[in-house]
């Protein structure tokens, strides 16, 4: 059996975590949305314009169709070349949306819906727990699913599954953990409990692989969400930044009738993450999930960072036919977020779960990530990873200066119970580098 292949990903580099306080947002109850015609499926687009009106939960311009954005002095102008029904570009951190066009519309979203499953399903098992899968669990996958290569009657760790749903995007991995979770049916429930939750309530989860199903629906605004509440999971993050791994095959017999494994490589379908023809890797990508279905097109949330800023960009449907087109139309986004963060004033902002107590909760961008239990250097539960403390040398030898301007003499305002911490940035910990590790 030849030996296993070493994993590459893009794994940590520590985001800045500075906290202030900051006044309510009032969040508007999201507008009624357009039904499909009759010879629509339910699941696509209602129509070929987005509604005139939309939800507001982020602001009243997120509400608004069209554009929306405002250019301080400096600012470079968007990119003229979008043809993506829907888009947004936000700061991951501090919430802020720097731009966005019918961030509300709901659209079918197609696989970047696994991002909410795994954000929902992850801290439910260690990553080397096992299983058998059986035949019923391979059943009822849609005609032309995405595919890992899961067989029945086969052992895979928890760890190969998430591989298999985050690299290859495989529906036969959803299936699997939905089935481990009690069934597809819990598992739709409780994605949709969890978008809830995270007030992404444009989305309505009907299959949790995010295959074109009638009534299926979210929205640019909603999927940035969802990344944004994943990349505080340990776990998810280092998922979503590996470019290939090593994945089980199937049982055989060599020529003395003993039975072996050949494992196969599987590569991750995030073209910025892995790059692809006329496709490069974008710098500092760290994730997350792309997606592509007839009612959805193509689909894309990334997320990366640059000179310690941390963006986060999601494109719906290009209207252009052109290979690769989301990525392209997702990169030019992320060069003009970067180019101009801190020279626009932002639009709306991306809010805080309902969980948030206190009276800053509303409009509040995040909650304090969660502390990671000693010992879980290797990620275990899904939880998410504590950064390292502000100051301290990053593996590459770089100090993070900035952070520690942030935080004085560890003075996070961090209450346990129904305490709430008062604060507007959402830090990403240990976000992006690339490296070998076997």
């Amino acid at each position: 059996m030849p030996p296993p292949m070493k994993i590459l990903r893009r794994s940590p580099l520590v985001a800045a975590a500075v906290l202030t306080a900051v006044s309510p947002l009032a969040l508007a109850v999201p507008a009624a949305q357009a039904a499909p015609g009759p010879e629509a499926s339910p699941s696509a687009s209602p129509s070929a314009t987005p509604p005139a009106s939309m939800s507001a939960v982020g602001g009243a311009r997120l509400a608004l169709p069209g554009t929306q954005v405002e250019l301080a002095g400096g600012a470079p102008v968007l990119p003229k070349d979008l043809t993506a029904r829907s888009w947004i570009v936000a700061d991951a951190e501090s919430g802020d949306v720097l731009a966005a066009h019918n961030a509300h519309w709901r659209l079918a979203p197609a696989s970047t819906l696994k991002m909410l499953f795994a954000d929902t399903l992850l801290p439910k098992w260690p990553r080397s727990e096992k299983h058998r899968v059986t035949p019923e669990e391979l059943a009822d996958l849609g005609a032309g699913s995405s595919l890992v290569g899961i067989k029945e009657n086969e052992t895979y760790t928890v760890e190969d599954l998430w591989r298999g749903v985050f690299l290859m995007s495989g529906n036969d991995a959803v299936h699997v953990l939905s089935a481990m979770n009690g069934g597809v049916a819990d598992t739709v429930d409780e994605m949709n409990e969890h978008a809830a939750e995270l007030q992404a309530l444009d989305t309505e989860v009907v299959s949790p692989d995010g295959y074109d199903a009638p009534g299926q629906v979210s929205s640019a605004y909603d999927l940035t969400l969802f990344a944004r509440s994943g990349m505080q999971k340990k776990d998810f993050r280092e998922y979503a930044s590996t470019v290939r791994a090593m994945f089980p095959g199937e049982t055989r017999k060599d020529a003395k009738g003993k039975p072996y494994r050949k494992p196969f490589e599987i590569q991750n379908t995030n073209r910025l993450l892995r790059g692809d023809g006329d496709v490069r890797v974008y710098p500092g990508i760290a994730g997350v999930k792309n997606g592509n279905t007839t009612n959805a097109g193509a689909t894309f949330t990334g997320v990366a960072e640059q000179g310690g800023r941390v963006l986060l960009v999601t494109v719906m449907n290009p209207a252009k036919a052109e290979r690769n087109e989301v990525y392209k139309e997702t990169a030019r986004l992320f060069d003009w977020g970067f180019a101009a963060a801190g020279k626009v004033r932002p639009v709306g902002t991306l809010v805080a779960p309902r969980s948030a107590r206190g009276p800053e909760a509303e409009g509040r961008s995040g909650p304090a990530p969660e502390p990671e239990a000693p010992g879980e250097a290797g990620g275990g539960t899904g939880a998410a990873g504590a950064g390292p403390v502000a100051g301290a040398a990053a593996a590459d030898g770089s100090t993070g200066a900035g952070i520690a301007a942030g935080i004085a003499g560890g003075a996070l305002a961090l209450l346990v119970g129904t305490a709430y911490l008062v604060n507007r940035r959402w830090p990403v910990p240990d976000l992006v580098r690339r490296r070998s590790r076997p």
